[in-house]
């Protein structure tokens, strides 16, 4: 079913919630009303009478446009219509996602309508926290709705007998091709395995790939396939149509910045300052670029005292949750993050996104730039590209994701030095500023699109300055010049292991850590003679016949299972323990 009906134009259609047929109940209508909510999306349009209907759904529909109130809605319905009260372990509905952020926005969203069905309990689970408290709500309290991620749901079943899934109602997949790209195919497969297939299933997502395909193949029956397309507005009907089924919300002002390597952070830098006054949202391409960045840019002149956030993936749950409320909260910031927090998260108010580093995968590009222009708002997003990465921009038009230029600021200050010398009075700088740089670097290679982003063609020189390196690092590709290192100045007359940190205590430690190695240096045994004694040894075994060398060795094979199968019947008679045996043996990196 295709959604070109409503009006293209706007985040809204004309129809009320009210008018769709079969009807929402009172509960959910006044639910929807205290919430704000009158007109329907065209996506919730389109899709909710055919939840209700009890017909399976694939829904390809842009990000930011009213998926999540699209299947909580008619979920709700559906539970409601259900003749008994379920029992306290038994799971009518489930909604699985790709991550604990958007698993917990989609359960925030759901709780006003969920409160509307009598004696029903949902339950989030996503990781993070312990699982035995999570184990224990549900033997205690009940459970039967699930909200999670798919590692934490299939652990949840392993652990729990009592668990009944024999009568659930709907199972919702939000983001399948991010569940997909995450590797999460096993757990979907053991968990959709124990679900009963006379239920109702919808499949939602911003892009359909072949993966999606295939699992709506498998979980689906005969689905009613839902295609909601953002309509760019222009007098040119001929651009009208050939942009017709771009995956951007129609607001969105989409740029590429192409600069060198080198000159990356003064652009960044200027980005920020000339839109203080807006809340952005900052992508990088690993976690350690986002802790790197996040401790740097706030010690620029420019950025002091400006409001800067970082979230990545290995941050513990905590912090992320800390993270997120923060920016959610702010009317002006920074958002650092990695692809974490590229998908389905509704933060408001988010005026720009700046993609610093372009996504490993293609795909993950338009969930990005989607955190903003949501519901009808306008936004800009801005992509900066290296200059050989230039045919991202006719890869993406192709893709009917249009790229305007936007030429770089010629009258920006330098901030590399500033790094630099952030780097020379802070070992912490310089130590996270290596690693960004090698976590980068090797990120790099993993791209996608590798015929575009060619990884022997990097300029680490440049690249090397645009990171405030004092020095390059001893990679093997830089040691041996397999990549460029033209353009990249080495700080003179610096002792790298003189440089100290800022925090007293981990210089302590770090002192203390350099003594320990030298004088376990100190303690090392030469090793000139049994050197000696083996090249001796070498040399006798290089005199012999081939096959007398194969006869030794098999010999001292033999020996070797002997002496193991001895130890074998040592650990089954109980006279060693299982440690002993593999210390033994040599095998303790193993268990």
């Amino acid at each position: 079913m295709d959604a070109d009906s409503f009006n293209p134009n706007s985040a809204l259609s004309d129809t009320r919630f009210s008018d769709l047929k079969p009807p929402l109940s009172e509960p959910v209508l006044e639910a929807l009303s205290q919430g704000g909510f009158e007109f329907c999306t065209p996506v919730q349009a389109a899709t909710i009478p055919l939840l209700c209907s009890f017909k399976d759904v694939a829904v390809d529909a842009a990000t930011g446009s009213g998926k999540t109130l699209a299947f909580v809605v008619p979920m709700v319905e559906i539970l409601r219509r259900v003749s008994t009260t379920p029992k306290p372990q038994e799971v009518m509905g489930m909604i699985i996602s790709p991550t604990r952020e958007l698993s917990s926005q989609i359960y925030n969203v759901a709780k006003p309508f969920i409160s509307t069905l009598p004696n029903f309990k949902c339950v989030l689970l996503v990781g993070g926290g312990q699982v035995k408290s999570d184990v224990k709500q549900i033997e205690e309290e009940g459970a039967n709705l699930l909200i999670g991620t798919p590692g934490r749901l299939f652990d949840i079943m392993e652990r729990i007998d009592g668990l009944d899934l024999r009568n659930l109602e709907i199972l919702i997949l939000d983001e399948a091709d991010r569940l997909l790209d995450m590797g999460f195919q096993k757990q979907l497969n053991d968990i959709m395995s124990r679900l009963p297939k006379l239920r109702r299933t919808g499949l939602f997502s911003a892009t359909q790939t072949e993966a999606v395909e295939e699992l709506a193949r498998a979980g689906l029956r005969n689905p009613v396939r839902v295609e909601v397309r953002a309509e760019t507005k222009s007098s040119d009907s001929a651009l009208r149509k050939k942009l017709a089924s771009s995956k951007t919300p129609s607001g969105l002002a989409l740029e590429y910045l192409e600069c060198e390597g080198d000159k990356k952070p003064s652009q960044l830098v200027d980005l920020l300052v000339k839109n203080k006054s807006n809340k952005t949202i900052v992508y990088f391409m690993t976690c350690a670029c986002v802790d790197y960045w996040g401790l740097v840019l706030p010690l620029l002149g420019p950025l002091k005292g400006f409001p800067l956030i970082a979230l990545h993936g290995k941050m513990k749950q905590a912090a992320r949750d800390k993270a997120l409320a923060s920016f959610t909260s702010l009317s002006s910031g920074v958002l650092l993050c990695t692809d974490v927090a590229a998908r389905g998260l509704d933060i408001p108010g988010v005026d720009c996104i700046v993609q610093y580093d372009t996504p490993q995968d293609p795909n993950v590009f338009v969930h990005r730039v989607g955190r903003t222009a949501r519901m009808g708002r306008q936004g800009s997003a801005i992509v900066f590209l290296l200059p050989k990465e230039e045919a991202y921009v006719e890869f993406l038009r192709i893709r009917r994701v249009p790229l305007q230029e936007r030429k770089c600021s010629n009258d920006v200050a330098d901030v590399v030095p500033q790094i630099r010398s952030a780097a020379k009075k802070d070992r912490d700088v310089m130590e996270k500023g290596l690693r960004a740089f090698v976590s980068y670097m090797r990120a790099y290679k993993e791209h996608h699109c590798s015929y575009i982003f060619r990884w022997k063609e990097l300029e680490v020189g440049k690249l090397g300055m645009g990171f405030g390196l004092l020095q390059l690092p001893a990679m093997p590709e830089v040691k041996h010049h397999s990549l460029s290192t033209e353009g990249f100045i080495p700080v003179e007359d610096i002792n790298l292991e003189e440089i100290k940190f800022k925090d007293k205590s981990r210089e302590k430690q770090r002192k203390r850590n350099l003594q320990s190695k030298k004088e376990a240096k100190q303690q090392e045994p030469k090793p000139q003679k049994t050197k000696k004694i083996q090249n001796a040894s070498d040399a006798a075994m290089r005199k012999k016949t081939g096959k007398q060398r194969r006869a030794i060795q098999t010999a001292e094979d033999e020996d070797e299972l002997a002496r193991e199968y001895r130890l074998l019947k040592k650990l089954k008679k109980g006279a060693i323990d299982e440690s002993e045996f593999a210390k033994l043996t040599g095998t303790e990196d193993l268990i």
